[in-house]
């Protein structure tokens, strides 16, 4: 296997794990309902963003899944990442607790560059 496939297996995986605890999290953390509280969203968000984060690591993992669908998985989770950095902030928290937000985009950044370089097309 090539390095190039190793770290974007490596990326893809570590944050889709992170987003499957984080989907958990969101439909059955009181503490994550607490912090949805905090920034001001509505119940049913949460749930949505759980459901979400779901279906877009399925997406993310499966080769099968059609390269069109997996950059609308990308994009997702890319608005994702932002919007959760700038709700921290806009409700009050500090950096250190928003950063999380940043790292989880730079492993999907990574994921998403690899992926883009694998798919080119081979000369």
């Amino acid at each position: 296997m090539s390095t190039q496939k190793i770290i974007y297996w490596v990326a893809t995986g570590l944050f889709s794990l992170w987003m499957t605890f984080n989907a958990y999290a969101y439909l059955f953390s009181a503490e994550a309902r607490r912090i949805c509280v905090h920034f001001g969203f509505p119940d049913y968000f949460r749930i949505e963003l759980g459901i979400a984060k779901i279906l877009g690591v399925i997406v993310l993992l499966f080769p099968i899944v059609n390269s069109r669908l997996k950059e609308w998985a990308y994009a997702g989770f890319t608005i994702t990442m932002i919007s959760g950095f700038i709700a921290h902030i806009s409700s009050g928290d500090s950096i250190r607790s928003s950063l999380p937000a940043i790292v989880a985009l730079q492993i999907l950044l990574t994921s998403y560059v690899i992926y883009q370089r694998l798919q080119a097309p081979k000369n």
